[in-house]
């Protein structure tokens, strides 16, 4: 039993591997149905000259997206090839935005890191379908709407900085850049379009800027992560994010980095992670990531490690036991929680038990269930001020939820298994789509407007 003093385990819940207040990478990762980051921290300046870097930054790394009507779009690539050089890879990358050709732009990203964009987006282009938001035709590899140019682009390859051994930080010193922009082409259903509130249904938007200009006005060049992969360099959009972050900590690039150490399997990777981070140990959290989609982590752990020194303390709790049930999911294996059994320090125990849509907490003597249709139910009692419509989407969300259970998704690594905090995003989001019915997503957007 726990005590006043003492909190148990599910009062205690750090997350050493996450510092905001140190602004390392990554705060935000990128997924399907995820606004891209913006990593244009890196020069203290006035916030306009700061957003405007980070457009820069966005642009140039290649994460393409067009928000409209509370929906982002991402263009999403398979199958790059890289190039010779850091440079080369830089100006690959520019010169897909030069040809307006996106696909080309995702497609120079490090293959790793191109696959955690590539891999969901048929699934979600399939629910999004579903849901009626997209249009029937829609081609997750032939979006339209926007349109990025660039003329003259120069970078100074001199002064490039070699971190490591496979990361070079290139510098984009001149040239222009053009975005166009036109709501009315992106292939949105004809229905769900013209249900958006207060939404323009056409118009073109163009936007020049003038990276010469820019450079001057910071003092610094634009600086893109390129990452060498099978004596290939590709440009990194995550290795650009940690850049910024680490500069503007005031820190250096680690000489070292933290190797990787996966488990036997899927349900030993969870179980692991779980406990690193009740242990509070950074460094164990980061060696169970991924070392290919995640080596930015990897790379840069050694100052993550440092930062969470004095952070957070361990809770003392101990995984007694944790089972899950496996299942393939694109690009990986989704670990769904089947069962949990925690100890806390003064002894107590907790756990939790998944048994088909209904999971069952027990603790300090009392025990909870909560099943899908009585959770629908208490919804459909409780939330009566709500609209109808309103009501029907929470009992969608929260059955559904329960229906698919809390799953994490694994990768499998040179025979061991890691788990990616990227792809478990992106599950949670296509939890979450596969909850909803059609007509939901507008009835969310009429009440809110």
């Amino acid at each position: 039993m726990t005590t006043p003093e003492q909190p148990g385990p599910w009062q205690q819940q750090p997350q050493p591997y996450q510092q905001p207040q140190q602004g390392y990478p990554p705060q935000q990762q990128p997924g399907y149905g995820y606004p891209p980051p913006q990593p244009g921290y890196g020069v203290p300046q006035q916030p306009p000259r700061k957003r405007r870097r980070g457009l820069i930054i966005g642009l140039v790394i290649a994460l393409v997206a067009v928000a409209g009507g509370g929906t982002t779009w991402y263009l999403l690539a398979q199958g790059g090839s890289g190039s010779d050089t850091p440079t080369e890879a830089a100006l690959k990358l520019t010169g897909s935005l030069g040809n307006g050709d996106l696909v080309g732009v995702l497609d120079s990203l490090a293959p790793a890191e191109a696959a955690l964009f590539t891999d969901p987006v048929n699934d979600g282009t399939a629910e999004l379908k579903r849901l009626g938001v997209l249009d029937g035709n829609a081609d997750p590899n032939a979006l339209s709407g926007i349109k990025v140019t660039s003329q003259n682009l120069t970078f100074d390859e001199a002064g490039a900085q070699k971190v490591n051994g496979h990361v070079t930080i290139t510098k984009l010193t001149g040239g222009t850049l053009t975005v166009n922009s036109d709501f009315s082409k992106l292939p949105l259903a004809k229905q769900f379009l013209g249900e958006l509130p207060d939404t323009p249904k056409s118009g073109q938007q163009t936007e020049t800027i003038d990276i010469g200009q820019e450079v001057r006005k910071s003092g610094e060049p634009v600086r893109i992560a390129t990452v060498e992969v099978d004596g290939e360099w590709y440009p990194s959009l995550l290795y650009t994010i940690a850049d910024y972050a680490l500069r503007e900590a005031g820190e250096q690039w680690p000489s070292t980095s933290i190797p990787a150490n996966g488990a036997a399997s899927a349900n030993d990777a969870v179980k692991d992670l779980v406990q690193a981070g009740l242990d509070a140990d950074v460094q164990r959290v980061i060696e169970l990531l991924p070392p290919d989609e995640m080596g930015v982590l990897h790379d840069a752990g050694p100052a993550l490690v440092d930062a969470a020194k004095g952070q957070a303390e361990p809770t003392g709790a101990k995984v007694l036991d944790l089972q899950t049930a496996t299942s393939d999911v694109t690009g990986g294996t989704r670990a769904t929680l089947t069962s949990l059994k925690l100890q806390d320090p003064s002894g107590g125990t907790y756990s939790v038990t998944r048994t088909d849509d209904c999971y069952e907490v027990t603790g300090e003597g009392r025990t909870q269930r909560l099943c899908a249709d009585e959770l629908a139910d208490q919804i459909e009692s409780e939330a009566g001020e709500l609209p109808t419509a309103v009501r029907d989407v929470l009992k969608h969300l929260s059955s559904g939820i329960l229906r698919q259970g809390v799953g994490v998704v694994t990768t499998k690594v040179d025979g061991k298994y890691y788990v990616s905090p990227v792809r478990t995003l992106t599950e949670q989001g296509m939890t979450i789509l596969r909850s909803l019915q059609p007509g939901d997503i507008t009835a969310l957007l009429h009440a809110a407007g």
